[in-house]
Order: structure tokens, then C-alpha cells, then sequence
């Protein structure tokens, strides 16, 4: 895995863009500081820039990196969540501004995939994880339902085999506020 890994990485740090397992579906992936490689994973996706997209961070020591401050109910969310779950923190920083909602806010996972754990950690920045479909299309669950049209859009594909483990669903999402807001966006 580390040298599959390390290849992915080469990738990610010259601006590209990599089709990878999650612990979730399969996602289209860049590094979330570099604009033009989000740029790219918009134009592959025809998606609106409009909308925000989701983060993979290894652990919450990088997420606290990239967020002014972290609400403290996240910590628990994280440390008892048993599910895949996407939070929306306030306060986004050193992200591409592509990455970043309207209202400053950034959705980031923790994914309990060991591949991707590994892939972020390596990498030392946040990880763009959005499907690896066309924009409105279904999501892939396997590598099998992805488009041909995605595979051939992409710089770097990691092997099938590393997709065990993911749910083949999307992530629940929470919103968290500073004063204790919650907001359940997706279940």
C-alpha cells in the first residue's frame, strides 16, 4: 500500500486530480489548498463552483489546522460517531477559496478507511472527497459504476482492491456553530 500510496501523493502535490476508494463511495480527490486542481475536479464533475465540497483530514489535529476554532461538541462527535459523518465547521482557513461555502464554513470527514486515513496523512493537507460522478448522476458505490468519461478525466486511479470496507452511501452531514448550534443536514 505505501508505494500506491506514494504514487497517489506525486500526484496530488503537481495539481492532480485522483479517483479513489472512501469509506463512503468512490471520490474524486485533489489537494484542498491548491485552486487550479480544485478548478479541475469542478470541470470534471460539471459542477457548479458555487458549491462547496467536502474535505478528508486524517485526524483532528490537521482539521484544527484549517479551522479557527473547532466547536467543542465535534470533538465528541468524532470520538463516539460510528458511522461515516461529515461535519460542517464555521471558520474555514488555508483552503483553497473554492473548497469554502458562502458563509466560511468547510465540510470535513475523518474516514475510517485505512487507505484513506494513510493517503491524507501522507499528504499532510486536506483532501477534496467528492463522488466520482458527473453532477446530478448517481454516486459510484463500487468501482464498476464509474463513468467512463470519469476514469479518462482523471491523472492517478487506485486500485480496485482498496475499496473494501466503504459503505457505498453517502456520509450523514452536521453543522456545528461556535455556541453550540446543531443542524443535521443529510442522515
Amino acid at each position: 500500500m505505501k508505494e500506491i500510496i506514494e504514487q497517489a501523493v506525486k500526484v496530488l502535490a503537481g495539481g492532480g486530480v485522483i479517483l479513489y476508494p472512501t469509506d463512503t463511495v468512490w471520490g474524486l480527490g485533489c489537494d484542498a489548498t491548491n485552486s487550479a486542481a480544485v478548478a479541475k475536479v469542478f470541470a470534471i464533475k460539471r459542477r457548479s463552483e458555487s458549491k462547496s465540497l467536502v474535505l478528508l483530514a486524517c485526524d483532528l489535529d490537521m482539521v484544527a489546522r484549517y479551522i479557527r476554532e473547532i466547536p467543542s461538541i465535534a470533538i465528541d462527535l468524532v470520538e463516539v460517531n460510528d458511522a461515516p459523518m461529515t461535519i460542517v465547521y464555521p471558520g474555514a482557513q488555508g483552503l483553497a477559496p473554492e473548497v469554502v461555502a458562502e458563509d466560511g464554513s468547510v465540510g470535513i470527514r475523518i474516514p475510517r478507511h485505512d487507505f484513506c486515513v494513510e493517503l491524507v496523512r501522507r499528504l499532510r493537507r486536506p483532501l477534496v472527497s467528492t463522488s466520482a460522478n458527473i453532477s446530478g448522476e448517481a454516486a459510484p458505490a463500487k468501482y464498476s459504476e464509474i463513468a467512463p468519461e470519469i476514469l479518462s478525466a482523471v491523472d492517478w486511479c487506485a486500485p480496485r482492491r482498496f475499496e473494501a470496507g466503504a459503505t457505498g452511501r453517502a456520509s450523514q452531514i452536521i453543522k456545528l456553530g461556535l455556541k453550540g448550534e446543531v443542524e443535521i443536514i443529510r442522515k
